[in-house]
């Protein structure tokens, strides 16, 4: 069989005639998710594949397609401090939630990822594939905004590419930890330095050679070797570079969405605008170390 496109704008391709369920199962999937894999690098690293009707096994092993996912066998897990947020049965499903049970106990994390960031970016080898799949959706809001880093960067002057080469970041759980989790939430363990690493501010892709920004507010804390202030002004002009709307593509969630996005070249931003319950599942595929 052979997928069908459609640009969802500058960024992003929906993917239609794909199961992922039945398609996709077993090594008869693998031409199949070559083409789709394909699809999804050649726009920008962002794709959804609606009116996806799956089970949690088969979302894991959808994702396991990209690479080794946190808290498989043998693999790291993700910070302590979401560890409340993970699926009781499945540990490589991180639940995105406002829901609560009978006894009052989160359902998942309600305001995860409302701020601009990368997801994992504190790591050595952080996030490469996000597979985010929609079961509960308000009847308006909760839209989920991409950015892309690598149009950012191209669009950058010779002068400040110059300015950046070379240049490393800091990335730390910890300046997420003082502005977005309440602090009895946090775990100490968190703090140990497997949550904090250096990375280059431009990264190449590792599958299109291709060069972006990787820094974002949620999780840099400065640039290296740089004054505060310096590192400030530095990032804050990028951050606001980055950002501009000729560069995002918005979401507009329907249930069942399937949506996957490129943590090495894009930074996302979820948007709380809702009240209604809402409850979606991720997976997190961990990635090389950044060059």
């Amino acid at each position: 069989m052979t997928i069908q496109t459609k640009p969802l704008g500058n960024l992003g391709v929906e993917i239609t005639g794909v199961d992922v369920g039945d398609d996709l199962a077993g090594n008869s999937g693998d031409n199949l998710f070559g083409e789709i894999r394909q699809a999804w690098l050649d726009a920008g690293g962002l794709m959804v594949i609606r009116d996806q009707d799956i089970t949690q096994e088969e979302q894991i092993g959808f994702s396991r397609r990209f690479g080794p996912l946190f808290h498989d066998e043998g693999q790291p897990p993700l910070q302590d401090t979401v560890s409340r947020y993970l699926h009781p049965k499945y540990p490589q499903l991180y639940r995105v939630s406002n829901k609560v049970d009978a006894k009052g106990e989160p359902q998942g994390r309600a305001r995860a990822g409302t701020y601009w960031h990368s997801d994992v970016s504190f790591r050595d080898r952080p996030a490469h594939a996000s597979v985010l799949y929609a079961i509960e959706i308000p009847p308006h809001g909760g839209d989920t905004i991409f950015t892309d880093m690598t149009a950012a960067y191209e669009a950058l002057s010779d002068g400040m590419k110059n300015v950046l080469d070379g240049v490393q970041a800091v990335h730390d759980f910890a300046v997420a930890a003082a502005t977005q989790y309440a602090k009895p939430i946090v775990i100490d363990k968190d703090f140990d330095g497997a949550n904090k690493c250096l990375h280059p501010v431009v990264r190449t892709h590792a599958d299109t050679g291709k060069k972006s920004l990787y820094v974002n507010p949620g999780f840099t804390s400065h640039l290296d070797g740089f004054s505060m202030a310096e590192s400030r002004a530095i990032l804050e002009f990028l951050y606001q570079h980055a950002t501009q709307p000729e560069f995002q593509y918005r979401h507009s969630w329907q249930p069942h969405d399937l949506l996957v996005w490129d943590n090495r070249q894009l930074m996302h931003y979820a948007v709380k605008d809702y009240s209604a319950d809402r409850y979606l599942e991720r997976c997190t595929v961990i990635g090389e170390k950044p060059m």
